[in-house]
């Protein structure tokens, strides 16, 4: 892993301590990625404002997310698939673009009428991707209805987001926010930034959606994290019930995405799952969170990442399959009923981690 200068250390965020261990543990990264190649792309169905859509999610291979090569997230390994040496051309990218529009011609009908834009770091930040490849990335996708870009909120501002819809694109930022509890953030997550920050980024928007054409929307899309570590199960579950309630009552935000955190290499979770220190969250907390929230002012959504497995949240491995599926049906058609139709001995045991789980013991399944 390359490493970073003084200055990506981002000097007087975030906690020191936090910092210098993750930085350690992602140093034992070895391998290397290919600038030219995206990270990931895959075709699916999304839930918008404007009802689901067919999408196209690229995950562009970047320098990677200047947090994290400040210390960063002691969740997020993504930053241990970016490109060494910290930046990636202009070329190179258009050409992960390239690799992607193939491959959704080799695997669509047709082409998508949502394109979402991750980088596992800031796709507003210039130093990860330059002015001049966000606008010709506009360009590539002015034919298409939506597009949602990955950002922290630093970075949002509305000029931005105008050289997306200026093309006619509904345009959405997506920020990991984690929860609304700035406590949990800063000392759980190893976010630097506020709640208060994200309401900024958030009315950053809503200027831009005044700005845009008539019929042209821009807001912003919420993404928390379900169970960050040294949480126990019935506190992360309450911590996101009231974090989703946050998100949907501030303008601009009209979508809150609920990420179940799952164990990724090079991480501080990482570390702590090894140590019996960490437990990827219960589906059945996924599904009851979905549940209660189901009535809020926003379209609320989760896509569990590695559902079933032992560093993925998970049940009890008998229903991990139909939980996921119930979720999924949640993600589209909003209708919490759908929770009802799914059951297992194991619930029992759920409720039982939900009473009895304490900091001191947790977790106390596995």
């Amino acid at each position: 892993m390359s490493k970073p200068t003084p200055e990506v250390y981002e000097q007087g965020k975030g906690m020191d301590a936090h910092n210098q261990a993750m930085r350690e543990i992602r140093s034992r990264k070895e391998a290397s990625y290919d600038p030219h190649e995206p990270t990931r792309v895959w075709l699916d169905e999304d839930n918008t404002p404007d009802g689901v859509k067919q999408s196209l999610t690229i995950i562009l291979n970047t320098g990677g997310c200047r947090w994290a090569r400040a210390g960063g997230c002691t969740m997020c390994g993504y930053v241990a698939e970016s490109v060494d040496g910290g930046s990636v051309s202009h070329e190179a990218l258009l050409d992960q673009i390239d690799v992607c529009l193939a491959h959704e011609a080799d695997n669509a009908e047709e082409p998508a009428d949502l394109i979402k834009i991750y980088t596992s770091g800031s796709f507003l930040d210039e130093r990860e991707v330059g002015a001049e490849s966000r606008r010709a990335i506009a360009d590539t996708f002015a034919d298409r209805e939506r597009i949602v870009v990955e950002s922290l909120p630093d970075f949002v501002d509305r000029e931005k987001i105008g050289d997306f819809t200026r093309h006619g694109l509904d345009t959405d930022v997506a920020i990991g926010l984690e929860t609304a509890t700035d406590r949990v953030r800063h000392d759980c997550v190893n976010k630097y930034f506020d709640f208060a920050d994200f309401e900024d980024a958030c009315a950053e928007a809503a200027a831009a959606d005044d700005d845009a054409d008539s019929g042209v929307e821009a807001g912003i899309k919420a993404y928390l994290l379900m169970k960050p570590p040294f949480l126990t199960e019935s506190e992360a579950v309450a911590d996101m019930i009231s974090s989703i309630e946050r998100c949907a009552d501030v303008e601009g935000c009209h979508t809150v995405s609920m990420n179940p955190c799952n164990v990724q290499r090079y991480t501080m979770v990482d570390d702590l799952y090894f140590e019996d220190g960490y437990r990827p969250p219960w589906l059945w907390s996924v599904a009851h969170v979905l549940a209660e929230t189901a009535d809020v002012d926003a379209i609320v959504v989760s896509d569990p990442v590695g559902h079933g497995s032992d560093r993925g949240p998970h049940n009890c491995g008998e229903c991990d399959d139909r939980v996921q599926k119930a979720i999924k049906d949640f993600d589209l058609r909003q209708d919490p009923s759908v929770f009802e139709q799914v059951s297992c001995e194991c619930e029992l045991t759920w409720e039982t981690v939900l009473e009895r789980e304490r900091s001191f013991n947790q977790p106390l399944t596995r």
